[in-house]
């Protein structure tokens, strides 16, 4: 399939860019005229990836977060957030609703599966030390 546009940053992982990440996501796909419905569920999507590298990946102790999009002819939208933090051991437990490595912080451990009620699929690739792959894909429209 012919890839009609795409896009890649970086930013540092600081809550403050999970609305730059979801704000960046939305100008991208506007020119797809997404319904309401459509921005908001990629948009969700992507903040929960962008909070799992914030939160998880690099422990509050800051790296970098990747953001790259393609936009596909058949008016797929695949987004991929990377990063290069502590990589999760158990990827198929880790997307098991409600698990979480982080639970003195209060979290609720839905961040997978938010990610694939809203997209029509969620793609993850981690290694241990070496960081994690979240690509999301979403159809937007009648294609």
């Amino acid at each position: 399939m012919k890839i009609t546009n795409e896009m890649k940053l970086s930013f540092p992982s600081k809550s403050v860019n999970e609305a730059f990440a979801r704000g960046v996501v939305s100008s991208f796909i506007t020119a797809l005229d997404p319904t309401v419905g459509e921005l908001t569920d990629l948009k969700t999507a992507v903040s929960e990836a962008v909070t799992n590298c914030i939160v998880h990946a690099y422990r509050r102790q800051g790296g970098t977060v990747y953001l790259s999009g393609k936009i596909l002819e058949d008016k797929r939208v695949i987004i991929k957030i990377r990063d290069k933090g502590e990589g999760i051991e158990d990827i198929e437990r880790a997307m098991e609703p409600l698990f979480t490595t982080a639970p003195e912080e209060e979290r609720a451990g839905l961040g997978f599966a938010v990610m694939q009620s809203f997209c029509d699929r969620v793609r993850v690739s981690s290694k241990p030390g070496k960081g994690t792959a979240v690509t999301l894909e979403k159809r937007l429209g009648n294609a």
